[in-house]
Parts: structure tokens; C-alpha cells; sequence
């Protein structure tokens, strides 16, 4: 007999630690998660149904009812546990809407725990970057800087389909002319003078010198000339590559809010998300609604470290990976493209990448147009514009860092 659907509900919650989750433990999710949380620590779950606290030991993680022992406790409604173990809700997204608190402990431990839950619920990898067996069609190891030509990629290249298959990301060179470029960087300049501090449209920060900074415009596809880019044939064929049948995410209003963005890089940044972190784009929920989905990022500067430079952790799309920020001594180094103007990536969702600070104060600093493209059946599971909204919660339009925010106990 089938099990039933997991609720909301007390008897979900007790069924889910004495019986579902300790199958998964036993099958092989425990182990899967140890290697990765043995030296964190304990954390538990408290909900309105009670608590649970999960303890990494002997190669596996042990499950105990309560929380006396735990170093961190997380405390959550009953939807946000349910969201939790569908992989539709993340800590990232749960503390930054304030759906989770952390009472016992330091908030960034459940950050931090989120690859080991994820390998504990779902049996998802723990992604070691110094590990991973990267191959070509060939068998020998793959070229993780290889730009490809835009006859190189869609349906039949299948050199690109394996490349974005096992690397997570690709490069095409050329895609866009000097001209097309122009005009998008005409575009790009109307909107940074329209946007305004808490529009709930755009990203705002601050320098080191206290400035407020734009670093994202959500509503771009608001001009018509960068709207027709989810129609473009060129970068329609470039989302062709994927395995997958993904069309343009569904604008939301006459504004078409994060159909289309632009994103600057700004040097000396002392506040905000200009430069984000080693992480994932579903990172704040709504994985298994949304992936596999892609960004496409047209590149309409430059894309050299002086600039500010995105970098991918190939592979990554294929395990859990923590969220560490890109200039920490413990990150990894990932791979950087030698990107300029016209030039297009296209990268998996779920792919770990970082959009480091620029090392350079004199520009031009990037400036990208980022395309999202998911499957027909994509949405939020709580009806939301995009789980992306629970970073604009401050009416100047400023965006924390959330190590800032759960240091300053917000």
C-alpha cells in the first residue's frame, strides 16, 4: 500500500522521523550526509508538533526526538518543515522571510547544514569540487574553458549537449554584435535612471564610502527591445542545447518583473548583494517546482577579473554544495571565462556559481542581461512573484547580506 502524501500536520511530522526518514537513513541518506556534516555539530527542528534533533555519528546521523542536545535549534511552522523536506523551501529563504528563527545556536549553522539535509531528506550528493570526474564525449578530461561557436550549439551539438550535461554551464562566443550591444547598454542606462530605491524592482547597495549603489534592474523586459530577447532565435537556440524542453519564465504584470534583468557590478562595495556569494539560483526555494531550469547571461562589458567576474564550480549541478562566500580562503576557485561583449553563458539553476567583486576600481565594470528559461509547469509553491522576494524586505530597496543581517540579529 502507498504511503500518504506528507501534510502540515502533527501526524505527518512524527511519521516522517520515526518511519520515512529513518528508511532513508538506512538506505543509504545517512552515510550520504555524514561526510559532509561529521564536524558541525547537532541541529534540531522544532515545529508546533514537537522537535527533533539530528546528530551526524559512526558514519551515519542519528535521529532524536527533542532538542535537549542540540547545538542549534531551527524553529518553524509546519508549512515551512513541509517545504523543507520537499525541497521547496531553503534555509537561505526561510531566515531571510523570516519564516525560521534560530533560538539555540548561530543562524548561519543551518545555512551551513542545508547540502548534509539535503543528502538526508532527498539523497542528493554532497559535491566535493576536488573530486569531481569531469569527462568529454571522448573519455578524456573535459576542457572547462571551452568557448563554442553558436553553430556549435542547439538540438544537434552534441559535443554542447554533453558539455552543458556534465559541466553544468556553457560558453558561446560572439553572439550578440557591437551594435546589438549598444543598444542594450542604451536600455541598460534608461533603466538605471527609472529605478528607485524600495520599487520592489530593483537591487540597491551601498560602497565604502556610505553611496547607495544599483546593482540589479528586475524589470527590464519592460523595454521592448530586451523583452524580444526571450525570442531571440540565436538564444533560443543556445537554451536548445539543454536536454530539457525550457521556454521563458512568465512575466508577471505589464512590467514582466525578472523576465528579463541587468545586473551591474560595482567596485568597493561595502553593503547589499552586488557580489553574491558561491551559490545556487533556486537557493531560495522552490527547487523541485523549477529545475532543471538555465539563466542565460549576455555579457555587454566585459567579464575579466578587474571587472568583477562570474565563475562556476563545474558539476556542481549534480550534488548539494554550501553557500561560502567567493573570497573566503575556503572557497573553492572554480573556473572563470575569458568573457566579452556579445559574448553569452548559459548555466543550470542549480549549478554553484559566484559573481565576484571586481579587483579593479576603474571600469568598465560588468554590466549582463540575464534571461531565465524553466520548464511550462514552474511557479512558486506559495503563490508568490518570485522566491527572490524575500531578499527585498527593506523599504530603502537595500539587500542584506545575510551573514550581516543574522549578525545584527535580524
Amino acid at each position: 500500500m502507498d504511503e500518504p502524501p506528507l501534510a502540515a500536520d502533527v501526524e505527518s511530522f512524527r511519521r516522517f522521523h520515526t518511519a520515512l526518514l529513518p528508511e532513508r537513513v538506512a538506505a543509504g541518506n545517512g552515510a550520504l550526509a555524514f561526510a559532509d556534516l561529521a564536524d558541525l555539530g547537532t541541529l534540531a527542528i522544532r515545529t508546533p508538533a514537537g522537535s527533533w534533533t539530528y546528530v551526524p555519528d559512526a558514519g551515519s546521523v542519528e535521529l532524536l526526538e527533542g532538542e535537549a542536545t542540540a547545538d542549534a535549534v531551527v524553529a518553524i511552522d509546519l508549512d515551512a518543515w513541509l517545504g523543507l523536506v520537499s525541497d521547496l523551501d531553503t534555509a537561505p529563504g526561510l531566515l531571510y522571510s523570516n519564516r525560521a528563527s534560530v533560538p539555540v545556536g548561530n543562524p548561519l549553522r543551518f545555512m551551513r547544514w542545508e547540502p548534509g539535509l539535503r543528502a538526508l531528506f532527498h539523497g542528493l550528493p554532497v559535491f566535493d569540487p576536488d573530486n569531481v570526474d569531469l569527462r568529454d564525449l571522448d573519455g578524456e578530461p573535459l576542457d572547462t574553458t571551452r568557448a563554442f561557436a553558436i553553430d556549435e550549439v542547439g538540438n544537434d551539438g552534441e559535443t554542447a549537449r554533453h558539455f552543458l550535461r556534465t559541466a553544468g554551464y556553457l560558453y558561446v562566443r560572439g553572439v550578440f554584435d557591437a551594435d546589438r550591444v549598444e543598444a542594450m547598454l542604451e536600455d541598460a542606462a534608461i533603466l538605471a535612471e527609472e529605478a528607485r530605491p524600495g520599487d520592489m524592482t530593483s537591487w540597491w547597495g551601498r560602497d565604502a564610502a556610505g553611496n547607495e549603489a544599483l546593482t540589479r534592474v528586475l524589470r527590464a523586459a519592460s523595454r521592448p527591445n530586451l523583452r524580444v530577447l526571450t525570442n531571440d532565435r540565436r538564444l533560443r537556440q543556445v537554451v536548445a542545447t539543454a536536454d530539457e524542453t525550457l521556454v521563458p519564465k512568465v512575466p508577471d504584470g505589464p512590467e514582466a518583473v525578472d523576465l528579463v534583468t541587468i545586473l551591474w557590478k560595482r567596485p568597493d562595495m561595502a553593503e547589499g548583494l552586488a557580489d553574491l556569494p558561491w551559490h545556487r539560483d533556486c537557493g531560495m526555494g522552490g527547487h523541485a517546482l523549477n529545475c532543471p531550469s538555465v539563466v542565460l547571461t549576455i555579457c555587454l562589458t566585459t567579464g575579466t577579473p578587474e571587472a568583477g567576474e562570474l565563475r562556476f564550480l563545474p558539476g556542481s549541478h549534480q550534488g548539494g554544495f554550501p553557500f561560502v562566500d567567493g573570497t573566503d580562503v575556503a572557497a573553492p576557485k572554480g573556473v572563470g571565462l575569458p568573457i566579452r561583449a556579445g559574448d553569452v553563458t548559459l548555466h543550470y539553476s542549480d549549478l554553484m556559481h559566484a559573481s565576484l567583486p571586481p579587483t579593479s576600481s576603474d571600469g568598465p565594470h560588468r554590466i549582463s542581461v540575464l534571461v531565465g528559461f524553466a520548464p511550462e509547469t514552474a511557479g512558486h509553491h506559495l503563490g508568490g512573484r518570485h522566491y527572490n522576494d524575500a531578499l527585498l524586505v527593506n523599504a530603502d530597496g537595500q539587500v542584506d547580506n545575510i551573514g550581516h543581517r543574522m549578525a545584527d540579529g535580524r
